[in-house]
């Protein structure tokens, strides 16, 4: 009888199925065991009697037959709560089923056993909501999980299961992979289906996992991937990720080291940590160090608030009623973009988004590869609503009854003048974000990938104070392989725990 969930990862889990070392029912209950005592919180809701009738049918031949996953809790399952980890949606249960997580169940074979906390509609980068609390970091209780897949990245590293899935539409694979000692991957856009019923705007989100190894990825891939007709976006299988894997000649390969890409903020020691774990990494591979600056225009708020079309299309004619029971984050994000957001800033947020695909395409002439932090630097405190420990728009808009009601009256005074003066928002919110940098600073490392579309990877590259960073790297569109090859030259060299420390062994 197996008394502890495996801490080895997922393919490898397989193996011991097919040796007949272990079975998926049994391996189910040691799962729903360590949940039940975990102090993480990082499900949400879990469907004992579904994964207890799909371990007992699992097919052990499959990719990842019979293997328990956690499903990130904005990824729709029929029959599931369907919250966008919001209060706006407690009730709501999912109709269908998102076709990356019927791919996974179809052709990977994976026991689903719940669902993975999230920030609230994905939007930010940590691990509290007023649906579901605080997640906490298995590493060190009290520090963030991340987000928006903080969830899965809890219940990955702090040995609840070996696999969960994410979703990253400006960071929220590789930011909690990164703060919780994962692989975390981003591939090319397109290259995971978003169906069944995917918006067209603002197409920098991409599916994919929170896993413990390189080979896990690589097999996840080539699970799920491929053309879908329900996503237009969509690009054909490739299929054969885990069979390449070690077949890309790393010798030669140009690298440009830029810790702090997209002029984000580090932290202590971050700047010297990922020059030291790329200058590793080439010394290993025989790859080229090239001094190139990479300077992406700042993807500033004029582009950010118009993404929030497609939340407030998902509210519909809930909103403004529904906004107490949204975090005040969120809230007042779409408040700002309702207001402030108007053509003019619109044609400002694309041009800053054909800037910077020109920075980047002009960067990838030059080099093969860019290196840079994945976060400003270690967990912070699990509460916090922001990786800023400075006073942030949010405090100064919410600190009293007084500050909402002139917030709200800032915001009506705009919306009139802006009327006048279209090209007034814009200049507004520029000085905004000048004075508050908090808005534009979460995920300022991660979003360029999304926005330009190209695959990057977060590999686990040690601690900080004791608390896992990780450093990214990214590659041109459809070199997917060569970064899982990248991520693999550093799994050989420099092995990573693959549960937080502390996490009780195996029997």
């Amino acid at each position: 009888m197996t008394d502890e969930p495996w801490l080895g990862d997922a393919s490898s889990l397989v193996d011991a199925y097919r040796r007949g070392e272990r079975s998926p029912s049994e391996e189910l209950a040691a799962t729903f065991a360590a949940i039940d005592r975990s102090t993480l919180h990082a499900f949400t809701y879990l469907d004992r009697e579904r994964a207890e009738a799909a371990a007992a049918r699992a097919d052990v031949a499959l990719p990842f037959g019979g293997v328990p996953i956690g499903v990130k809790e904005l990824t729709p399952m029929a029959g599931w709560p369907d919250t966008d980890a919001s209060l706006v949606f407690a009730s709501r249960r999912a109709t269908t089923t998102s076709h990356h997580l019927q791919r996974l169940l179809e052709r990977g074979g994976v026991v689903p056993v719940g669902q993975t906390a999230a920030s609230e509609f994905g939007g930010l980068n940590v691990s509290v909501t007023k649906l579901n609390g605080v997640t906490h970091n298995p590493w060190r209780p009290g520090r963030t999980a991340g987000g928006s897949s903080g969830g899965s990245a809890a219940a990955v590293a702090g040995g609840l299961v070996s696999l969960a899935t994410g979703g990253d539409g400006g960071g929220s694979i590789r930011i909690p992979a990164a703060y919780n000692g994962l692989v975390g991957m981003k591939g090319t856009f397109g290259r995971i289906t978003r169906g069944p019923r995917p918006y067209m705007r603002p197409n920098t989100v991409v599916s994919g996992c929170l896993a413990r190894s390189v080979r896990d990825v690589a097999r996840y891939y080539d699970a799920v991937a491929g053309y879908d007709r329900w996503d237009p976006g969509s690009l054909p299988a490739h299929g054969r990720f885990e069979a390449e894997l070690g077949s890309h000649d790393l010798r030669g390969l140009r690298v440009a080291v830029v810790p702090a890409l997209g002029g984000a903020a580090l932290g202590p020691g971050m700047e010297e940590h990922v020059r030291e774990q790329a200058e590793l990494l080439v010394a290993e591979t025989g790859m080229v160090l090239v001094d190139l600056p990479v300077e992406p225009p700042n993807l500033a708020a004029q582009w950010m608030l118009g993404n929030l079309a497609t939340l407030l299309a998902e509210l519909g004619d809930r909103w403004p009623r529904c906004a107490p029971l949204m975090t005040d984050e969120m809230a007042i994000g779409l408040m700002l973009s309702q207001s402030l957001y108007n053509l003019h800033m619109a044609a400002a947020a694309e041009e800053i988004r054909a800037e910077a695909n020109q920075a980047m395409a002009r960067a990838f002439d030059e080099v093969d590869l860019i290196v840079c932090a994945t976060n400003p630097g270690p967990a912070f405190a699990a509460e916090a609503a922001t990786s800023s420990d400075q006073e942030s728009f949010i405090d100064w808009a919410t600190s009293s009854s007084a500050a909402r009601v002139g917030f709200r009256g800032l915001l009506f005074g705009t919306r009139v003048a802006g009327a006048v003066s279209p090209k007034l928002p814009s200049k507004l919110v520029t000085m905004v974000t000048e004075r508050f940098p908090d808005l534009v600073k979460m995920g300022a490392l991660t979003i360029i990938s999304n926005v330009y579309g190209n695959p990057a990877v977060s590999i686990p590259s040690g601690t900080i104070d004791g608390l896992p960073v990780g450093i990214q790297v990214l590659a041109e569109h459809h070199r997917d392989g060569l970064l899982l090859d990248v991520a693999r030259a550093v799994e050989r060299a420099r092995p990573w725990p693959l549960v937080a420390p502390g996490v009780a062994a195996p029997s």
